[in-house]
């Protein structure tokens, strides 16, 4: 595309040639950037009037993604790449080195934009897979940056490749030699990827599960999972980033299956003074008879006890002779039935009302329930109404809750003894 009229008219004016040459080489350079800059604008008219208006009207809205991330208008770039590379001759003329250099930098120009249609396309496709259920247990924003960060080195090399006018196979061959240095700066990269793998094959988290990792000061809800840091909500609304592969290397607590299972766990024990605790009198059993969830229990293991001591002829004249109901036990089959009778109690699950080892703290009587709401402040409402009522019934039975003396405590005793 060689037209030498302008620069003949030009000369005809008195320009020096050189002068004429270069004038002319920069009015076919306005000229051929107005027209790319011009096509280029026409172009994103008629994918914004044309392809986007037919988006629009489909019934899907996985398309819509494609249009919100501009997808196709980064092709636009394309027009006025080729418009200039067509004007190359005509504005460099008789000069073979800028015809090169204007060469090479049209084709810069077009890897970058390959290098930006390609992430702004996997972003595209990454947020269109997230509007499939599948995406909630399986993310794949790992592999979405590792294909980015893949498509951003293969067009560094390229630009390389293209600036210093070499092959590839001799860059690649340069850089090979490089390679300690090059694992040393993508070590992260890596590290993540490998880790995104694991995590996802084993199923080991996904975006939403409630993590905990007091290494890491992590308490709180997933919220996204990328290929360098998992980011977890705490839930005091702070963020927390740790990196990926610290999952895989590191422990963590997930509590999914805790919410998969439709309850949430009470483990929370009280201490009894051991001092309080005894054999029951008559007085005490018909008083406990009149409570409604000991009732049924009180007559029968009633009848259980004196049947075992008629068949072995106790003489239960004698406290430690035979079998004897006491305050603690009665006690303890008092809160199973409380409990056992909750409407917020998980009665499917494991319940149970157990003694751990005697301390010089008392007698510790713990709580393992299962509560049916997981919901953290619901949650803690219920195991805070259970324990005002165990702790209130105490006294009931005729028993003590431990705990260390108190200055009230100490002064209260001073007071009785100067009485």
């Amino acid at each position: 595309m060689k037209l030498p009229q302008l620069e003949t008219l030009l000369s005809k004016t008195g320009l020096p040639e050189n002068w004429a040459e270069g004038l002319s080489s920069l009015i076919w350079l306005i000229v051929a950037v107005t027209i790319a800059i011009f096509a280029y604008w026409l172009i994103r008219k008629i994918i914004q009037q044309t392809i986007y208006r037919v988006i629009r009207k489909t019934s899907t809205h996985k398309d819509d993604i494609l249009m919100k991330h501009k997808v196709f208008e980064k092709l636009a770039h394309l027009v006025p790449i080729a418009i200039i590379y067509m004007f190359i001759p005509v504005i460099t003329g008789k000069h073979t080195g800028w015809a090169t250099i204007m060469g090479h930098s049209l084709y810069v120009y077009l890897i970058i934009v390959g290098m930006m249609f390609l992430n702004t396309l996997f972003n595209a496709l990454h947020n269109i897979y997230l509007t499939l259920p599948i995406s909630q247990n399986r993310p794949i924003k790992g592999y979405i940056q590792i294909l980015q960060v893949l498509v951003i080195f293969t067009s560094i090399l390229f630009i390389i490749a293209v600036i210093f006018d070499t092959s590839l196979t001799r860059l690649f061959t340069g850089l090979s030699a490089m390679a300690a240095i090059i694992l040393l700066i993508f070590k992260d990269t890596i590290l993540g990827f490998v880790a995104s793998i694991q995590l996802a094959v084993n199923n080991m988290v996904n975006p939403g599960d409630w993590i905990e990792m007091p290494g890491r000061g992590a308490d709180g809800t997933v919220m996204e999972i990328t290929l360098y840091t998992v980011k977890v909500q705490n839930w005091d609304k702070t963020i927390v980033t740790i990196p990926t592969y610290a999952l895989v290397s590191e422990s963590f607590h997930n509590w999914r299956g805790m919410e998969e299972s439709g309850g949430r766990r009470i483990k929370r024990s009280f201490f009894i003074d051991i001092k309080s605790i005894r054999f029951c009198t008559p007085e005490m059993i018909e008083k406990f008879r009149r409570i409604q969830f000991l009732k049924d229990y009180i007559d029968n293991k009633i009848r259980e006890i004196e049947a075992y001591n008629k068949k072995f002829n106790i003489d239960d004249s004698v406290l430690v002779n035979g079998r004897r109901m006491t305050n603690i036990g009665t006690f303890r089959k008092y809160i199973e039935e409380y409990l056992r009778h909750h409407p917020m109690i998980h009665t499917g699950m494991t319940l149970m009302v157990r003694q751990l080892k005697p301390a010089e703290t008392g007698l510790p009587i713990e709580i393992y329930v299962f509560s049916k709401d997981q919901r953290w402040v619901n949650y803690e409402a219920i195991q805070a109404d259970i324990f005002d009522h165990i702790l209130s019934v105490i006294p009931e039975f005729g028993l003590r809750a431990f705990q260390n003396p108190s200055g009230y405590d100490i002064s209260e005793l001073a007071g009785h003894i100067i009485a």
